[in-house]
């Protein structure tokens, strides 16, 4: 039985385009250090996917380098999914710039596949241009299971003109025959289909022409459902999101609001509706958007997140504070120009709301709400930045770290990919981190035995043993054990480049100390328990 009718929305070098790059911009989306996504400006200077980030600078000296990030990219695609939702309520996103749709509905209501195709290659077209970016175009394909018809999808000529109907339909019942040409690579089983290459299977038909029951007691549940693929059949059928509410809450102003109370004040009570809406729904809040307008036709945004529930109160604080910037920068040139006349709430991820943990003697175990409330109120009379906390991240010194948050926003540093693991650091320091960090370094000299400076040379080796450490002026100090040095030379294509070595210490009080050697001086930047 073939698989299930499905048509599939492809959006070339989405995360390219989610970043703001059109194009015939050379740009090149990075994670860990490679390439994850390029334009095709970059393709054509000879950068592609996996490529090192320094090889790809190579190839290409104009290239634009820029993080990726999941959640923005989904973020961007929100649009298009919500077009494509406009004809069918049944969607399903298979990760940002692909989106699923069973079509045997739709595709009767609009007058076949082909119409359906085309119908939502504008659809999704139009909504990405609406949202300001610029790409190269949907690309849709339909075929008997998802398998089939993203293919087909990724088959469909990138450079069709905007006239051209962007879409491969393959024909009802024939899936398993489009499919045969093609390599098995295309199942995105990298370990299975080399050990397919290597026994001579090497085409989609190839694998799709073996015995089931001995595909299944030789490669196991992965190489039945690589061969379901390889023959047109689905793996699953799509998965159909359920179309989100619209939880947006706004309020005109008549006449247009130039003064901060008036519209903190209109601003609390959409707090609140805003707050009963989420909470009817099982809902709470940790990333919101404030949005205005102003009676010049200016659009204004700003994006605030919180690692916990965003209360009422903390979501009509932080308008409070976005109003400041907005309405009274005017004089200095910045912000709104004129009055508002809208403000509008717009929950920007949402999640299961799970209630709040408290401790065993009662109060809260994730922190006390009097402090928090404390806190709170002390920034909301100093500003956002006025209370800070440290947050450990990613960084090569003790000193880079430690990077200092608004109270209240997210304090989880978190991988590009998403999760809690903090990406490697090539040339961070090994062993457990410094007690104390030193900033500024404090100034220091370092002696070998004869009583010259210890230098560290332009490829990383030390003149001599270090003998003696003297520490801001003080007395000389026997250095009992020493490691490195360790190098590391940082953005060395631009005139923020910094080279320096760094080394570790024990000194004869029994204090051990990280000490760095840059443009010929050396400092302690750490100290050790």
């Amino acid at each position: 039985m073939p698989g299930v009718r499905t048509l599939v929305v492809w959006y070339p070098d989405w995360p390219v385009v989610a970043a703001g790059h059109p194009p015939e911009v050379p740009v090149a989306v990075v994670s860990a250090n490679r390439v994850v996504a390029c334009s095709s400006a970059a393709r054509q200077d000879g950068v592609s996917q996996g490529l090192r980030r320094r090889e790809a600078q190579g190839r290409c000296p104009e290239l634009v380098v820029v993080s990726a990030d999941p959640s923005r990219d989904l973020r961007a695609w929100e649009p298009a999914v919500l077009a494509v939702e406009s004809l069918t309520p049944l969607v399903e996103v298979t990760r940002a710039g692909i989106v699923a749709v069973a079509t045997r509905g739709p595709s009767r209501y609009f007058g076949g596949d082909r119409a359906l195709a085309e119908l939502v290659a504008r659809a999704v077209d139009s909504a990405v241009v609406a949202a300001g970016w610029r790409g190269s175009g949907a690309r849709v394909g339909v075929a008997d299971g998802r398998f089939a018809a993203e293919l087909a999808a990724h088959a469909t000529p990138v450079g069709a003109r905007p006239e051209d109907l962007r879409a491969t339909v393959v024909t009802p019942g024939t899936s398993a025959a489009w499919l045969a040409p093609f390599p098995a690579s295309a199942l995105g089983r990298p370990d299975l289909t080399d050990l397919w290459a290597r026994l001579g299977l090497r085409t989609l038909g190839e694998v799709a022409a073996l015995d089931p029951r001995a595909v299944l007691a030789r490669f196991g549940e992965e190489g039945i459902e690589a061969h379901r693929l390889a023959r047109g059949l689905d793996e699953r059928p799509p998965a159909a999101r359920v179309p989100p509410p619209d939880l947006a809450v706004s309020a005109e102003l008549d006449p247009p609001a130039e003064r901060v109370d008036t519209v903190a004040f209109v601003a609390r009570a959409l707090a609140d509706e805003l707050h009963e809406e989420l909470g009817a729904l099982g809902l709470s809040c940790t990333r919101i958007s404030i949005e205005g307008e102003t009676d010049h036709g200016e659009r204004l945004q700003r994006f605030w997140r919180h690692d916990g529930t965003l209360t009422a109160g903390a979501v009509a604080e932080r308008v409070r504070w976005q109003l400041d910037e907005w309405l009274r920068s005017k004089s200095e040139g910045v912000g709104a120009s004129g009055g508002l006349i809208l403000l509008r709430l717009r929950p920007d991820e949402v999640r299961a709301d799970h209630g709040r943990q408290l401790g065993f003697w009662g109060g809260s175990a994730l922190g006390d709400a009097g402090v928090a409330r404390a806190l709170a109120r002390v920034q909301g009379m100093l500003g956002p930045h006025g209370v800070v906390t440290a947050v450990v991240g990613g960084g090569r010194d003790p000193a880079e770290q430690v990077h200092l948050v608004p109270w209240g926003d997210e304090r989880t540093q978190t991988h590009p990919l998403g999760s809690t693991e903090l990406p490697p650091w090539p040339g961070r320091l090994p062993g457990l981190a410094p007690a104390t960090v030193h900033c500024p370094a404090l100034p220091a000299e370092v002696r070998d035995r004869g009583g010259d400076m210890v230098a560290v040379t332009g490829r990383g080796a030390i003149s001599a043993p270090p003998a003696t450490v003297s520490i801001a002026g003080g007395r000389g100090l026997e250095v009992t054990s020493w490691a490195g040095p360790w190098p590391v030379e940082e953005r060395w294509w631009d005139d923020r480049a910094r080279r320096r070595a760094r080394l570790q210490m024990v000194l004869a009080d029994g204090s051990a100390r990280l000490l760095s050697r840059e443009g010929g001086r050396w400092g302690v930047d750490a100290t050790y328990d």
